[in-house]
């Protein structure tokens, strides 16, 4: 490894499977492969071929696919047995899968070797040098990851670096130290690898996890005292409380630390690639991640916001664009005339001249927020607000009447049904519509009457629906919240209702759903 350069070891695919929730198919992981090349990583854990079919597909299937950038690298552990190296299961299986690198752990805690293992301090120096040598010697570049090192050196210094050695002298290419418990503090990290800085010649990387919150800030302070190579992986997970966050990592590197990477990383992509791990893996997305997190720059204070118009340094560390995310301001009962003008800005409307509307905007915000409505999650139920204020909305129908009946008998049927009357333009649509709940069923008894008036609503969808009770203590009286997510195919919006009827509260966030709907598409058309 160049001494100036940073090498970024991506366990995504090995270790992050191993958090809790995570379940990836070989074609994920093909695909994830495939982005995390593109993205600029330098070596690319796979998996245990050894341990499991799947990871033995995958490398497989691997060895058709052309990295432009990384290594794919295999994983596994040290020979079981020192006389039986060369026919080691393990070790074999590693050079089955054919890649050019090749991760082997070994244990450098002591407890962990007389007690896990059963064997003497020099049974296990000589697995690790006996494994580390017959891998070279079949011409693998070799990484070696010393299991438990910062536990174990703390207990036995002696010990640890002794198994270090050992990986050493077998011909290691690197020795990513691992923090394994996640228990190691920033400044024992630093006064560790300071001494080791004596002991060991060749290039030294961590491997931090997170159960102190502290894995990120970890294997920084590993890098400023001399480690060239960290392992981590995508937004965090893995086992417990995750591995090092590479989605952290690197933009500290590249931009606070001001240090370059082996390979050049595609920082611009790095929100996208965030956001298409969590998807493969099914996973929700940390809303405040740092750099890549849909509130990592999201503001919300007035006074926050009108500081950010003038200048987005007074409030933001980096600016979003370079990791490709984007500012945004949201409306809320704490917002001011700046988050109402930057808001107008983003749908095309200008209100620097116009202070007297924005206030009045403002003034309906936060009146309805005191009535338990929510703009952040709702930015169409928002703009509606804004465009009648202007005069440039209102209303494309409304429901004169509604009546929901839920039907359940003791065989186990069950069925609800609605009943609107519904006016456009002075006309009188009265419809009725079953469906598996009423939300359901008050969604197409909707979109049924409007039909008629209105055929591009069949192209309209609910994909997603949110109900949060606003005062709990109530209990079942209590106000509730409806957030309704809608598609057209194209695009996606959300809009809000409030009631204490749940019912009365969905019906408020359909219709306003359909309304914006239709606002954009004659606005878009005209």
């Amino acid at each position: 490894m160049n001494d100036d350069l940073i090498e970024i070891f991506d366990t995504t695919l090995r270790d992050g499977t191993q958090g809790e929730g995570v379940n990836l198919s070989v074609q994920d992981k093909l695909v994830i492969a495939q982005r995390l090349d593109e993205f600029g990583i330098d070596v690319i854990e796979g998996g245990w071929p050894g341990s499991n079919p799947r990871d033995e597909e995958f490398f497989n299937k691997a060895k058709l696919l052309k990295f432009q950038h990384a290594q794919l690298n295999a994983f596994g552990s040290t020979a079981r047995f020192v006389d039986k190296v060369a026919s080691d299961t393990n070790l074999n299986a590693l050079l089955k899968a054919e890649t050019p690198t090749v991760t082997i752990f070994g244990k450098t805690w002591k407890l962990h070797s007389e007690v896990g293992l059963g064997i003497s301090e020099s049974e296990n120096e000589q697995l690790i040098y006996e494994s580390v040598r017959f891998l070279k010697e079949n011409g693998r570049r070799v990484i070696y990851d010393a299991e438990h090192f910062f536990d174990g050196y703390k207990d036995s210094p002696e010990f640890a670096i002794r198994m270090l050695k050992a990986a050493e002298s077998g011909g290691a290419d690197v020795i990513a130290l691992c923090d394994t418990n996640g228990g190691t503090l920033p400044h024992e990290i630093a006064e560790i690898i300071g001494k080791l800085k004596n002991e060991i010649k060749i290039g030294i990387g961590i491997h931090a996890h997170n159960d102190s919150e502290l894995a990120v800030a970890n294997s920084l302070v590993a890098i400023k005292a001399g480690a060239r190579h960290v392992q981590g992986t995508m937004n965090g997970v893995g086992e417990r409380c995750g591995n090092a966050n590479l989605s952290s990592i690197i933009p500290n590197i590249l931009l606070k630390l001001n240090m370059r990477t082996v390979q050049k990383i595609n920082l611009e992509s790095l929100t996208a690639l965030s956001n298409f791990v969590f998807e493969i893996m099914n996973l929700n997305p940390n809303a405040r991640a740092a750099y890549v997190g849909h509130s990592a720059f999201a503001h919300k204070g007035g006074i926050h916001v009108s500081a950010v118009i003038k200048d987005s340094s007074m409030y933001e560390h980096v600016s979003p664009k370079v990791v490709g995310n984007q500012q945004r301001v949201l409306v809320s009962d704490l917002a001011g005339q700046s988050n109402i003008r930057y808001k107008a800005k983003e749908f095309g409307v200008d209100l620097e001249e116009n202070k007297e509307l924005a206030k009045k905007v403002v003034d309906s915000v936060k009146a309805l927020e005191h009535k338990g409505y929510q703009f952040e999650g709702a930015e169409a139920s928002f703009e509606l607000i804004l465009r009648s204020q202007m005069e440039e909305f209102k209303p494309y129908f409304s429901v004169l009447y509604s009546k929901v009946n839920v039907v359940n008998d003791v065989s186990g049927y069950s069925t609800v049904e609605v009943v609107l009357k519904v006016e456009v333009n002075g006309e009188i649509e009265h419809t009725a519509s079953d469906g598996n709940g009423p939300v359901n069923a008050l969604d197409k008894a909707l979109r049924k009457a409007l039909l008629r008036f209105y055929p591009e609503v069949a192209q309209i969808k609910l994909v997603d629906y949110k109900v949060r009770v606003i005062d709990e203590k109530d209990g079942t009286g209590a106000i509730v919240r409806v957030i309704i997510q809608s598609s057209d195919g194209v695009e996606s919006w959300s809009t809000v209702g409030v009631s204490v009827n749940i019912i009365e509260a969905s019906l408020q966030a359909l219709g306003d759903s359909i309304n914006y709907s239709l606002f954009k598409r004659r606005k878009n058309s005209i």
